[in-house]
């Protein structure tokens, strides 16, 4: 294992330092009388707790996690190549370390004609960090294999969605894939559910082409198209057949502000 440590960075902003508070705020968001079930990749949100901790927490709730977790996160910094794989070390929270799944993010590596190790991206980036202290609430035994993804050609990114695949397929590895994103960002709530209902029909119906298409012809300001897109090309090729809305709600349903929202998708896909 490699002795770097990614250190937390929105610790004390987007969710508590505190590790007590912090399991007492998960504790809450994971709270379900429904079964967990085995899942091929989900899509949560990755705002503040606060505010897309109850999304999260609604899908978090419902899956059994396996041994091995690839996170897939868009890129809000600028940093690093455009699609960044952290290959070894490990990444702490409030509530400990997890170790990178580094001989996965090896064979990954090798395989991919896109997929480059790079720090640089992960290393001031929150939308794959705030994801870690959900599964460490959820499992003790687990690794992860971190992918950040800026947004490229439709092609590329189909195309690396297909090698993830592929490689897992060789690796024989039962994995989850973690898809982070939000929704419309700052429009009023009526237009951000209109254009998320329209972008979600098409990741319902597992259609990335589809959905390529709405955000680009209704403007829609989804972070996270680049890493939707890619876990659903990925998960097909691993035989996931279907799709749920787990739910969605507004920033707006927190702070009573419905003129500007940011929307937030919580879907589960097997």
């Amino acid at each position: 294992m490699g002795n770097l440590v990614r250190e937390p960075v929105v610790a004390g902003q987007f969710y508590s330092a505190e590790p007590e508070q912090l399991k007492k705020t998960l504790s809450f968001y994971l709270k379900s009388n429904l079964e967990k079930e085995k899942a091929n990749g989900i899509i949560v949100p990755h705002a503040g707790y606060v505010y897309s901790g109850p999304v999260a927490g609604a899908v978090y709730a419902r899956v059994k996690l396996p041994e091995t977790i690839i996170l897939l996160g868009p890129n809000h910094t600028g940093a690093g190549k455009p699609f960044s794989l952290m290959a070894e070390g490990t990444w702490k929270t409030p509530l400990g370390q997890v170790e990178i799944e580094s001989s996965l993010a090896k064979e990954m590596l090798k395989s991919s004609g896109y997929l480059k190790e790079d720090i640089s991206a992960h290393q001031y980036e929150h939308s794959l960090e705030v994801q870690i202290p959900f599964l460490q609430m959820l499992s003790s035994n687990f690794k992860i294999l971190p992918i950040i993804l800026s947004m490229g050609n439709d092609e590329d990114l189909l195309r690396i969605g297909e090698e993830i695949a592929e490689t897992l397929l060789r690796q024989k590895k039962k994995t989850l894939l973690i898809a982070s994103s939000d929704m419309t960002h700052y429009e009023s709530e009526e237009s951000a559910r209109e254009k998320d209902t329209y972008a979600l029909k098409a990741i319902l119906e597992l259609d990335e082409k589809e959905l390529f298409k709405r955000v680009r012809e209704k403007n829609i300001s989804m972070c996270g198209i680049a890493p939707v897109a890619v876990m659903l090309a990925a998960v097909k090729r691993l035989g996931a057949k279907e799709a749920e809305l787990v739910r969605y709600q507004t920033s707006g349903a927190i702070t009573g502000d419905r003129s500007e929202v940011v929307g937030y998708a919580g879907v589960l896909i097997k």
